[in-house]
């Protein structure tokens, strides 16, 4: 599996600012060392794309006196920065026109993670989509968008679910059962995708389970939909990104990285698991609610 950029980028990012703020240098002056804005090194110590040279490593690394060890392990991230952008991944970037807003950091995160836990209350996961059910949700929500560009997103939905074949990539879904209810696209297009995500939910590395309508009270009812990201170890370092948060909103989306907050949502994601049904009986759920779409 390509891990990509993105996250050696963030580990750079979190190592650069640890370093500086260790050396008590802000980011107007680590900027000077190197040559560059202050905007440039908040860039890099966020993992967003930009220069990563040797020669400005070993500078910075100079300026924050970092030990020997410290400054192999920058050298090496900033290697596989570079290394992982030329070999490949980031097939979605040639869609980036095509997205909503902002939606290829996402993308960038996804492409690089070894695990997704995933709760939805209202439509299915991405991954999980079929076309007609990915290309309701597009006309519904931009009903005046050209044609050719809703069929380019639904090429990007469709191309996504190629991670699912990867192994070392995992899936864990958990649906409030509105989610199978609910109507996108007509009762013929919903019936397909119940029959999808049966399908789906059989592969080893993808679980599916499902919260009934008749379950007490449970945290999963205060909880708005979010996807729990966890990352692999870099090959080059070892170091593992920790994980993170994800949670999609009309108006625009929030990322989460802060520890306790990520703590939150796993621990909610914990209370949700414990008031889902099981795998088995969430198929047989899928199924009955199928045939009721199907009349």
């Amino acid at each position: 599996m390509l891990t990509g950029s993105t996250l050696a980028r963030r580990a750079l990012g979190r190592e650069l600012k640890r370093l500086r703020e260790a050396h008590g240098m802000n980011q107007s002056a680590a900027g000077r060392v190197i040559g560059v804005s202050p905007q440039t090194i908040g860039r890099m110590e966020d993992g967003l794309p930009t220069k990563v040279s040797d020669l400005y490593m070993n500078a910075l690394c100079d300026a924050y006196e970092a030990t020997a060890t410290e400054r192999t392990t920058l050298l090496e991230l900033a290697y596989e920065v570079r290394t992982t952008r030329k070999s490949g991944g980031g097939w979605w970037r040639a869609y980036v026109d095509e997205m909503r807003v902002g939606f290829d950091h996402y993308m960038s995160l996804e492409e690089s993670a070894r695990k997704l836990s995933i709760w939805k209350t209202a439509v299915v996961p991405g991954l999980l989509q079929t076309a007609e059910y990915r290309r309701s949700i597009e006309w519904t929500e931009h009903p005046d968008m050209p044609p050719a560009q809703v069929e380019k997103r639904i090429e990007i939905a469709i191309r996504r679910q190629t991670r699912l074949a990867e192994t070392g990539f995992a899936v864990d879904a958990i649906l409030w059962e509105a989610v199978l209810r609910d109507q996108i696209g007509g009762p013929s297009v919903m019936a397909d995708q119940l029959r999808r995500l049966w399908e789906v939910s059989q592969l080893p590395n993808v679980s599916v389970r499902a919260v009934p309508f008749s379950t007490p009270r449970h945290l999963g009812s205060c909880v708005g939909s979010f996807v729990l990201l966890e990352f692999p170890k870099l090959s080059a370092t070892g170091l593992t990104g920790p994980p993170m948060v994800f949670v999609e909103e009309y108006a625009g989306d929030l990322y989460l990285e802060r520890e306790a907050e990520v703590q939150r949502y796993h621990s909610a994601f914990t209370e949700i698991s414990r008031a889902a049904l099981d795998e088995d009986a969430t198929r047989q759920l899928i199924l009955s609610i199928a045939k009721e779409h199907t009349g």
